[in-house]
C-alpha cells in the first residue's frame, strides 16, 4: 500500500488458532451502532457474541430493539458484563463515556478493546491506536487497544490520504460533507423528526466540527508542516444513511500523474477502491466500502469520496480492525452488498 502503514508486525501469540471462536462483548447495544455491529457479527464466520449489554433493555430480546433482526438471533440483551469470557469488547457508547467507564470498570488485560467513541482518538496519555487501516495497518495488527475513527473523519481522510502523502497539494482545503439521519444516533433530536428533515438540508457545525482534530492529526503524519487550514461544511441529508464528501485543494500536477498515484496508493487497500468515474451514494451503501475519485480543474483538485456512515464509518471498520487484530483476512464477515437500488 503506502509507507504510511509503518511499524512491526504481530507476534504469532496475537494471532487467533484457526478454529477457534472469537469471543466477543458489546457495550451500549441497544443504539444504532450496537445494532448494526450484532447484525454482521451474527453473520461473522468467526465471532461468537458473548454478551450484549443495554442497562435499560437487560433480559428483552435484541430483535424487539434492533428490529431488522427478527428471525436472525434469540440474543437478549443482559446487563451483565463478564469481560472474563471475552476476547474483544466493543464500546458502542456515546462520546466521552468511554474513559469515565474505564475509570470506573476494570477490564483485564487480555481482552482487547475497539472503542467506537472519539475518547482516544486524539494521540494523548493512553495507549489507544487510532483505527484507519488505510494509515494504520501493521500498527492495528500488533495493537491491544483501538480508537475507530469517526464517520466524516473516515470519508474526508480517505478523499486526501494520497494527495497528502505525496505533497501535491497545497494551501486551504475546502470540504463538504453530507450526511445521513443515522450519523446523529438512535435517540430521537428536533433535526432528525421525519418532517422536519424529510426534503430538506442543512449546515451544522460549521468550521468547528469535532472530526476535524483527528484529520489534523493525520496530516500532520503524513504531511509535517502543512500549513493550510481544513474549512469544513458538514451538512443534514434527507436520507438515512451514507456519506459524501467533496474536498477542492490547490494542484498542479497533471491529472493522470494524480490518478495514477491514487490507484498505487490504494492498490491493496481492502475495500477503499479508486474509480475514474464520479460515484455516487447507492456504490456503497450497506457495505464496508469507500470509493474515492478525483478531478482537476484548472490548478484545483476535486477529491471526492462516498462511505457508509454506520459500516466503514464505524462498526464495519470496526469489525475490520478486530479482524487486523486477531491475524484474520480484513474482508471476513465483511463481503456486504450496495444498495444500488
Amino acid at each position: 500500500m503506502n509507507s504510511a502503514n509503518f511499524t512491526t508486525m504481530p507476534s504469532t501469540s496475537s494471532l487467533l488458532p484457526p478454529t477457534s471462536s472469537l469471543r466477543v462483548g458489546i457495550l451500549g447495544a441497544a443504539g444504532y451502532t450496537g445494532g448494526e455491529l450484532i447484525r454482521l457479527l451474527i453473520n461473522h464466520p468467526v465471532a461468537e457474541i458473548v454478551f450484549a449489554n443495554s442497562e435499560s433493555n437487560a433480559g428483552n430480546l435484541v430483535s424487539d430493539v434492533h428490529e431488522g433482526l427478527v428471525g436472525d438471533t434469540d440474543l437478549r440483551f443482559t446487563s451483565e458484563m463478564p469481560f472474563d469470557e471475552v476476547d474483544v469488547v466493543f464500546f458502542c457508547f456515546g462520546h466521552g463515556k468511554s474513559e469515565a467507564f474505564l475509570r470506573e470498570h476494570t477490564i483485564p488485560a487480555h481482552v482487547r478493546i475497539i472503542d467506537l467513541a472519539q475518547d482516544f482518538r486524539i494521540r494523548g496519555d493512553h495507549d489507544y491506536v487510532y483505527g484507519l487501516p488505510e494509515t494504520h495497518l501493521n500498527i492495528i495488527r500488533a495493537s491491544q487497544h483501538v480508537a475507530n475513527p469517526g464517520c466524516f473523519a473516515t470519508a474526508i481522510q480517505l478523499a486526501l490520504l494520497p494527495a497528502l502523502a505525496t505533497h501535491i497539494i497545497d494551501g486551504d482545503i475546502h470540504v463538504t460533507g453530507i450526511t445521513g439521519s443515522t450519523g446523529a444516533g438512535q435517540k430521537p433530536g428536533a433535526t432528525t423528526h421525519y418532517s422536519w428533515r424529510n426534503d430538506n438540508i442543512s449546515v451544522y457545525k460549521t468550521f468547528t466540527h469535532q472530526h476535524l482534530h483527528e484529520i489534523r492529526q493525520t496530516i500532520e503524519e503524513l504531511h509535517p508542516g502543512y500549513d493550510g487550514r481544513v474549512l469544513f461544511i458538514p451538512q443534514r441529508g434527507c436520507f438515512a444513511r451514507g456519506i459524501f464528501v467533496t474536498a477542492v485543494a490547490h494542484c498542479t500536477r497533471p491529472i493522470e500523474e494524480v490518478q495514477a498515484i491514487y490507484e498505487t496508493y490504494y492498490a491493496d487497500a481492502a475495500f477503499t477502491h479508486f474509480v475514474t468515474k464520479s460515484p455516487d451514494l447507492k456504490q456503497v451503501v450497506g457495505t464496508n466500502k469507500a470509493v474515492v475519485y478525483v478531478e482537476r480543474y484548472e490548478d484545483q483538485l476535486l477529491m471526492i469520496s462516498c462511505i457508509d456512515n454506520l459500516l466503514k464509518g464505524a462498526v464495519g471498520q470496526a469489525v475490520q480492525n478486530m479482524n487486523l487484530m486477531f491475524g484474520l483476512p480484513e474482508t471476513t464477515g465483511l463481503q456486504l452488498k450496495a444498495q444500488a437500488f
